[in-house]
């Protein structure tokens, strides 16, 4: 993720006439914005034809209309597969792109279902859910290119000399910051800790990524929809592209599985990654290498504090404590971790 370009939360309203003359979709009679997410701007919308999604295709990096029609294409073709997916509905002209206003929108079908985290998941749904992941990798490996020669080689991990400059730089943001209050405290604590870390390890830098292939892009749990114990819809999918696969599990996990103290439910992320790698075709090999990777870019990584000082967007401050607890901890268990995802 690049979270410097992202751009920051504004108020906005739809131009919902111009958009639904486009469509067979009726009137508009109830518009409203839904909240979750950092990155996505979208819109429970429900018309005198039925109830939908309204996305607006709105960050920089991935609202260019032809990469909006690849992903819709790639929807379309991996629900075909059986996968749970919502592509979107076609317009009038049957193009699923509506360019109003030189801004990019697509109309979805509205899914009832509700987003579940991994602590909320029994060992089979653990398990459910890689076989899912799983299952969009193999899917998209079938649906989509073959990647082009410029991605066969993925991109070199994080150079621990620029992260330790990047520490210094965001101490002294910390430093400056009027009225202190305990998010400061907390992040001079964090940051004091993580370049201790980063000396300690810094020799331990992994070379570059595995074998790389089309991915979701951005697997978490508010882009995954439940209904009843099952996965209804895997949505957002404006960061597909081309990455180490087993990488993105790895990330998934970290993210689904980590505990408010900063700690992976390793019995969970097992389940999870044995289905995984069967559902993926990975070996436990390639998924040792992408926990050490994964590993190496969470000790480099400090987006959640360039939101906050660089930019004042404190949108990412509630999940700051335990993802930086989570780098101390995976640290101090990094051959449990290792073990969870290859055992």
């Amino acid at each position: 993720m690049s979270p410097l370009r992202v751009p920051p939360p504004v108020s906005y309203a739809p131009p919902l006439g111009a958009l639904l003359r486009r469509y067979a979709a009726g009137s508009a009679v109830t518009c409203e914005p839904v909240d979750e997410g950092l990155l996505n701007r979208g819109y429970r919308l429900r018309t005198t034809r039925g109830r939908y999604f309204l996305k607006h295709h709105f960050d920089p990096e991935t609202a260019d209309p032809a990469a909006i029609v690849r992903q819709h294409r790639a929807t379309r073709r991996l629900a075909e597969l059986g996968v749970p997916v919502a592509p979107p509905l076609p317009a009038r002209d049957g193009r699923t792109v509506a360019v109003v206003g030189g801004h990019a929108y697509a109309l979805h079908p509205w899914i009832d279902g509700r987003h579940r985290h991994g602590g909320q998941l029994t060992p089979g749904q653990c398990a459910r859910l890689g076989a899912l992941l799983g299952a969009v990798h193999a899917g998209l490996e079938r649906v989509m290119p073959a990647p082009a020669r410029t991605h066969s080689a993925p991109a070199e991990s994080a150079d621990p000399a620029d992260t330790l400059t990047l520490i210094d730089e965001l101490l002294g943001r910390v430093r400056r910051h009027r009225p202190a209050d305990s998010f400061d405290a907390l992040a001079r604590r964090r940051l004091l800790e993580r370049r201790t870390l980063l000396e300690r390890h810094a020799d331990r830098r992994p070379p570059r990524g595995d074998v790389v292939g089309w991915v979701h892009g951005d697997f978490h749990p508010f882009n995954v929809l439940y209904r009843g114990s099952a996965p209804a819809a895997i949505v957002d999918w404006d960061r597909l592209g081309v990455q180490p696969r087993a990488e993105e599990a790895v990330r998934a996990a970290a993210i689904f599985f980590v505990r408010p103290s900063g700690t992976l439910d390793l019995p969970r992320v097992r389940s999870y990654a044995r289905a995984y790698r069967c559902g993926a075709g990975a070996t436990p090999a390639q998924l040792a290498a992408a926990v050490h990777r994964v590993w190496w870019e969470r000790l480099n990584d400090f987006w959640m504090l360039r939101w906050h000082y660089e930019r004042d967007d404190t949108r990412a401050d509630p999940q700051f404590p335990a993802t930086a607890a989570l780098v101390v901890w995976w640290s101090r268990e990094y051959d449990a971790v290792r073990a969870a995802f290859t055992g």
